[in-house]
C-alpha cells in the first residue's frame, strides 16, 4: 500500500470537504506530498489525527479551528413537511444517502448518510438540519469509511459520466446545426 492509500485508509471518508480539500482522497494526496498539515479533518477529530501522526512519524497537531470543530457524529434530516422537491440536495451529496424525485419529497437514507454538512447550503427552504447520529438500537451504526469510499466513487463515477455523455451530445447537435443546408 502506498502512502496516500494508508493515509486515505485512516481518514473517516465522510468526503465533507471540511478540510479544504474536495473530499478524503484529496487531502490524503496534499498529506503525503506535505502540503497539507494531519489536522484539517474535524470528523476524524484528535482520534484520526493521533493516527495519522503515528502513521507519519509527526507529532500529533490539535484539531485546526479554522476547519470546524469536532463533535458527535451527525446525520441528515428533511422536514418532510417542508420539502418542495427540488431536488438541489441530490447532486451534493458524496455518497448518495438522499432520494427522492423532482417534485417530490426527499428523504435521507440513514445507514448511507456521513453527515457532511452538503446537502444544507443548496435546500432553498433550509428544510435539511443535522442531528446527532442516534445510537444502536435505535439506528444502525455510521456507514463504515470503506463502503463510503465506495459509494463516492460510484458518485463521482456517475457524475463524470453524465458530463461526457452530455458533452458528447452537445457536440453531436452542434455538428449537426453546422452541416444544416443554407448555412454559410
Amino acid at each position: 500500500m502506498d502512502q496516500v492509500e494508508a493515509i486515505e485508509a485512516l481518514l473517516p471518508q465522510t468526503q465533507c470537504a471540511r478540510c479544504g480539500y474536495a473530499g478524503c482522497r484529496p487531502y490524503a494526496q496534499a498529506i503525503a506530498r506535505g502540503e497539507a498539515e494531519i489536522n484539517h479533518c474535524p470528523p476524524g477529530g484528535a482520534a484520526v489525527i493521533g493516527r495519522l501522526a503515528a502513521l507519519l512519524s509527526r507529532v500529533p497537531l490539535p484539531l485546526n479551528p479554522a476547519n470546524g470543530t469536532e463533535g458527535p457524529p451527525l446525520i441528515a434530516r428533511i422536514d418532510e413537511q417542508a420539502c418542495i422537491g427540488c431536488a438541489k440536495c441530490l447532486p451534493p451529496c458524496p455518497v448518495d444517502a438522499i432520494i427522492g424525485a423532482r417534485k417530490y419529497m426527499h428523504t435521507v437514507v440513514a445507514e448511507l448518510c456521513t453527515g457532511c454538512e452538503l446537502c444544507l447550503a443548496p435546500c432553498p427552504v433550509d428544510c435539511i438540519t443535522l442531528v446527532p447520529r442516534p445510537a444502536p438500537p435505535a439506528m444502525p451504526p455510521a456507514p463504515e469509511p470503506a463502503a463510503n469510499r465506495l459509494r463516492y466513487g460510484a458518485h463521482t463515477a456517475r457524475l463524470e459520466r453524465r458530463a461526457s455523455e452530455r458533452a458528447a451530445l452537445l457536440a453531436t447537435r452542434k455538428g449537426l446545426a453546422g452541416a444544416a443546408p443554407g448555412r454559410s
